[in-house]
C-alpha cells in the first residue's frame, strides 16, 4: 500500500483520440506528445522546472526512441532533468504510474511528469541483417500489425486470446453486441451538454500541416455510431467467433500527462486544494497462454488486496477492454453487474493508442470520483503477453 504519492486535481491531460490512419497518423509520437505537454503546462501556469524527473511511456518506434526519455524531458522545457522510457504495451501507463509512485514514496522523486504517447497509425517496420539467410534476405518486422495477429509465446492474434476466453467460459455473440451497444450509450454520455465531461480533462492537440497552417484537433476522431442492428449485421472477425470489429477496440493515436507528486505539492498544483488522487496500491498479473482477458481479474484483486479494499467499496470502475469477453468475464468473476462501470465509455468506443490508454481512464476516473464526492477507483485491463495490470486510486472529494 502506498501513502505519500498524489496526483493533483486538474494535474494531468488526455488529447483527443484519433482514428488510426487519421489526423495524427504522420506525426511522430513523442514531438507530438511533448508539444502537447509542454503547450498544457504553459496554459496552467506550471514550470517545467519544477519536476526532478521525467517517466515516458511509449510502445511503438519513432525516430530518436533510443534518445527518447532524455529528449522528451527537454522538449518540454525540463532541459536538465533526466528521464526514462517504459514500454509494456497497453499496461504502460499504471506502470509508469506506479513507478512514479514508488519514487515518491521512497523519497527518489519529489515532482515526477508521467507522459505517454503512441502512435499506432503508419508504425515502423524493422529490418534487421540475416548474413545466413538465402542470398542475405533480411529479417523484418511490423511493429504494430504483426504484433497483433502474432504473440511469440502464445502463437496466436489478440483476438484469438478474447475467443479463447469466450469459448471456456461461455461468452456468446450476443452479449458481447450487447455489451458494445451499453459502452457506446456510455460514451455518449460524455458528450452531452457540448461534451461536458470531456472537456474537464481533455486537451487539443495541435498539427501543423504546412508552414502558414496549423490545425488543432480537440475532440475524438472516428468514433463509430453503434446501433443494435449494425451490431448484428456485422461478421465475426473469426469464424463462429464471439467478436465482430463492433465489439472489440481499434488502433488509435493520442497521448496523456500526469504530475505524481507528494500530498502537500498537490494541494499547491490543484484547482481546487480541497480534492486529490491518492495513488494506493498496484496490482498485476499473468494469465494462461493465449487467454489474456482472464488476466484482468487477478490483477484486479491484487490490487484491491494491497489497499485493504474489496471489490464492494470501489466507486468507480474502469477498465481497459479491447474485446467485449473483458468486461464480461469481469463482471462474472467479481459478482457484479457489466453494465454498471465504464460510465462515459472506454477503449473498446474511443480507440486504443497502447500507451495513454490506461492513462486516460485513469484520468476519467478521478473526474468521475470528483463528481460523485470522492471514493475508491479501480482500474484494470489486460496487456499483450497474456498479462495484466491494475491500479487502485483514491480522492478525498
Amino acid at each position: 500500500m502506498l501513502t505519500k504519492a498524489f496526483i493533483p486535481y486538474k494535474g494531468y491531460y488526455s488529447s483527443p483520440f484519433a482514428k488510426w490512419q487519421g489526423s495524427l497518423a504522420n506525426e511522430n509520437s513523442i514531438i507530438l506528445g511533448t508539444d502537447t505537454a509542454r503547450n498544457w503546462l504553459e496554459t496552467n501556469n506550471i514550470s517545467p522546472d519544477i519536476f526532478d524527473y521525467l517517466i515516458l511511456g511509449s510502445t511503438v518506434g519513432q525516430p530518436h526512441m533510443f534518445y527518447a526519455g532524455p529528449w522528451a524531458s527537454a522538449l518540454i522545457g525540463a532541459q536538465n532533468i533526466p528521464g526514462c522510457l517504459i514500454s509494456q504495451a497497453c499496461s504502460t501507463s499504471t506502470t509508469v504510474l506506479f513507478q512514479a509512485a514508488v519514487g515518491i514514496e521512497t523519497g527518489v522523486y519529489k515532482n515526477v511528469f508521467t507522459l505517454m504517447t503512441d502512435r499506432c497509425s503508419n508504425g515502423p517496420h524493422t529490418i534487421w541483417p540475416n548474413p545466413k539467410g538465402p542470398g542475405g534476405q533480411v529479417i523484418s518486422e511490423n511493429w504494430v500489425m504483426d504484433h497483433f495477429n502474432n504473440d511469440p509465446w502464445a502463437k496466436n492474434a489478440m483476438i484469438q486470446t478474447a475467443e479463447n476466453v469466450a469459448k471456456e467460459t461461455g461468452v456468446t455473440r450476443g452479449q458481447c453486441d450487447e455489451l458494445a451497444l451499453v459502452r457506446y450509450e456510455q460514451y455518449k454520455d460524455s458528450l452531452a451538454n457540448d461534451r461536458e465531461f470531456q472537456k474537464k480533462y481533455m486537451f487539443p492537440v495541435n498539427i501543423k500541416v504546412s508552414k502558414k497552417k496549423t490545425i488543432s484537433l480537440d475532440a475524438d476522431e472516428g468514433i463509430m455510431a453503434t446501433t443494435k442492428q449494425g451490431l448484428e449485421n456485422l461478421r465475426p472477425v473469426l469464424p463462429n467467433g464471439s467478436h465482430t470489429f463492433g465489439s472489440q477496440t481499434h488502433p488509435a493515436d493520442g497521448n496523456c500527462g500526469l504530475i505524481v507528486t507528494s500530498r502537500q505539492k498537490a494541494k499547491e498544483l490543484s484547482h481546487d486544494s480541497s480534492k486529490d488522487a491518492q495513488i494506493v496500491s498496484y496490482g498485476f498479473s499473468r494469465s494462461k497462454k493465449g487467454f489474456m482477458a482472464m488476466a484482468v481479474v487477478p490483477a484486479a484483486q491484487m490490487a484491491l488486496d494491497n489497499a485493504g479494499i474489496s471489490i464492494r467499496d470501489v466507486a468507480v470502475l474502469k477498465t481497459h477492454n479491447p474485446f467485449a469477453a473483458n468486461d464480461i468475464y469481469l463482471a462474472s468473476q467479481m459478482n457484479i453487474d457489466v453494465n454498471t462501470f465504464n460510465n462515459f465509455g472506454s477503449s473498446i468506443i474511443f480507440g486504443h493508442p497502447q500507451a495513454p490508454t490506461a492513462g486516460r481512464l485513469i484520468i476519467e476516473g478521478i473526474e468521475e470520483l470528483s463528481d460523485i464526492g470522492g471514493g475508491y477507483m479501480l482500474f484494470t485491463g489486460c496487456a499483450a503477453g497474456d498479462t495484466g495490470a491494475a491500479m487502485v486510486l483514491k480522492s478525498g472529494a
